[in-house]
């Protein structure tokens, strides 16, 4: 593990680098069942993260809804499938599909998760934990450059949640996060309800896990809810965001300042009006925070 010495020099280094990109205030992700509502009432709804792989795809109704989104919102593609931490060689097919998209979104930001999700050509559907080991390490930050070579800017990685961890690990999960980001000039996608399932999981403080990550890296949270299981929390992004997810958000809003926020929803989904209640409770958070500390 690297010295503490070692951790402080990164983070100051990273502090005093101004990288972030627009703020965009408070979104939804984009999801077929609620293509028709969200079109009707868009004023309350700042800006929309889209599936990336749902729309890598040749034309269609996907690209016809998705160009009539691109006029009303800004957005921001969030992708499942490029297994940045995978022993297998990056796809370059997906890749090139992936730049095209982005070329005709022209999104904020292009994000993924710091994850593998298939190994020799299986994928599992899943996002799985990596070893945070040095070897690790450096294997994801040179996969992270080659991707943000060839789309042409910087990428987003999100922390994902976990039931198991390697014994091999020489880092906390924050603190390769935070190596991957600085040594790769990448940006860092927090989903707080991610940090509170992995937290209650392995038994770390989730506010040791806000404190070790750089502010400056930090460009966009996700809120989500989960299940409680009998002896683990499971991470089903389908139901309403915790009170415990609430709390931790607080708590990410002093620590990060104004970052561009979603509520994110991937099954058992709700009538829109929900999301936008829980969109204006994290505005209801956030704000007189943010104002008090302006």
């Amino acid at each position: 593990m690297r010295s503490v010495t070692f951790m402080q020099a990164t983070f100051a280094m990273t502090a005093t680098r101004s990288n972030k990109l627009p703020y965009l205030g408070y979104g939804l992700g984009l999801r077929v069942e609620h293509y028709e509502a969200l079109l009707a009432q868009p004023a309350q709804v700042q800006w929309l993260e889209v599936v990336s792989e749902n729309y890598m795809v040749d034309g269609g109704l996907p690209l016809v809804w998705l160009d009539r989104f691109r006029e009303r919102f800004p957005l921001v593609m969030h992708g499942v499938s490029m297994s940045i931490g995978s022993a297998d060689p990056l796809d370059n097919d997906y890749l090139t599909r992936l730049a095209a998209l982005a070329k005709r979104v022209e999104p904020a930001w292009v994000s993924d998760h710091l994850c593998w999700t298939g190994v020799a050509g299986v994928n599992l559907h899943d996002l799985m934990p990596l070893p945070y080991t040095e070897e690790a390490l450096d294997h994801v930050v040179g996969r992270v450059k080659r991707v943000q070579d060839v789309l042409q800017r910087r990428i987003l990685l999100e922390n994902v949640s976990s039931y198991v961890s390697f014994a091999q690990s020489q880092l906390t999960e924050w603190e390769f996060l935070a190596e991957v980001a600085e040594r790769a000039d990448c940006l860092i996608l927090l989903d707080i309800n991610n940090v509170h399932v992995s937290a209650m999981n392995h038994g770390f403080s989730s506010l040791d896990y806000l404190r070790g990550i750089p502010v400056s890296c930090v460009q966009q949270f996700h809120l989500a809810g989960y299940e409680q299981g009998e002896r683990l929390i499971i991470d089903t992004h389908d139901a309403p965001v915790s009170n415990a997810v609430w709390d931790l958000y607080i708590e990410a809003v002093r620590r990060f300042g104004r970052v561009s926020t979603m509520i994110e929803r991937d099954d058992n989904f709700p009538p829109l009006s929900e999301l936008l209640a829980e969109l204006d409770h994290a505005r209801n958070l956030a704000e007189p925070l943010l104002r008090d500390a302006a």
